[in-house]
């Protein structure tokens, strides 16, 4: 069974755009839209940013399925026919949710460098983009733009300058280039210690710290986490990696650095769920137990305060 055909991206020469008037030439400079089956696109390869079903895709789903696809998905043409999003995996996602076959896509003859740069470009654009992403993109980049060698418009300052490629993207990105090399490292945590950088439980320098210590050296520290129902401060991930360094890092030393007080520390009360679940509404979730039970804490306490008035005035 033969694969998708190659289309002819109607790319013209300049020796045919003599025979052309002026409103040839500019039709021939515009992009060329083509409707291409979803069934014939394919992700890009390690694409390091999630399609996530949240507030703003449900926005664009809607947008999609009473307007269509505004902006064309960006493809790139692989050796077997088929395609590979550049830009506009969360459009191929919206049109699979809203039940269309087809997508308007433009098709770019890029690079596997080039295509790599302008799918992390495009995708910094995001309005929330989790420290992972930031770590596999940031890294993807990078090795690309080193690839690319010696060409002067990728090495070069106007003032002919030889910058290094930590230095160009971070003319491009918010962050500096000293922060795109911790998110980078971020890349050498386990999945649970990343996954908990995502969440905001671990901050990006403690995280890069921990970044350094060795794997199993990592597997336990995530089990202490889970079992003490704590992430260590910058202070503590600093003498994790200097015990790691050493060789001295166990469990038993991962469990004494976690114990000890962290500075500015709040007191922590925990209860067995089952304890507190028969107490509870049906569907009250996780979030809201907490201000539930302040809030009938406080009535008790109202109730405590009415009782002793009631009594003084006998």
């Amino acid at each position: 069974m033969s694969g998708p055909k190659k289309i002819d991206l109607g790319l013209k020469t300049a020796y045919d755009e003599l025979f052309m008037d002026d409103k040839g030439r500019a039709e021939n400079r515009l992009p060329k839209i083509y409707n291409i089956p979803l069934t014939e696109i394919d992700d890009f390869p390690d694409h390091p940013f999630q399609v996530r079903m949240d507030e703003d895709m449900d926005q664009l789903v809607e947008s999609v399925r009473t307007r269509g696809v505004i902006t064309p998905i960006t493809l790139r043409q692989k050796e077997d026919g088929r395609y590979e999003i550049v830009s506009g995996h969360r459009r191929k996602k919206a049109c699979e949710v809203v039940g269309l076959e087809t997508a308007p896509c433009e098709i770019k003859e890029l690079t596997r460098d080039e295509a790599i740069i302008l799918m992390v470009e495009s995708n910094l654009q995001r309005s929330i983009i989790l420290p992972s992403e930031k770590a596999k993109s940031y890294k993807m980049r990078l090795d690309a733009m080193n690839r690319q060698g010696e060409r002067n418009d990728l090495t070069f300052s106007p003032l002919g300058k030889k910058l290094h490629s930590g230095e160009l993207l971070a003319q491009e990105v918010p962050d500096s280039q000293t922060q795109i090399y911790r998110y980078i490292r971020l890349n050498e945590l386990n999945e649970g210690l990343l996954n908990l950088a995502d969440e905001g439980r671990i901050g990006i320098r403690p995280a890069v710290e921990l970044s350094y210590l060795k794997k199993e050296e990592q597997d336990a520290l995530l089990e202490t986490i889970s079992y003490e129902d704590a992430t260590p401060s910058l202070a503590q991930s600093i003498k994790m990696r200097k015990f790691s360094s050493e060789g001295k890092l166990n469990e038993d030393v991962i469990l004494s650095i976690m114990c000890e007080a962290k500075p500015n520390q709040r007191e922590k009360f925990s209860f067995p769920a089952d304890r507190l679940r028969r107490l509870l509404p049906s569907g009250i979730t996780m979030k809201q137990t907490e201000e539930y039970v302040v809030k009938a804490l406080e009535f008790y306490q109202h109730y405590l305060d009415r009782q002793r008035d009631s009594g003084r005035s006998r």
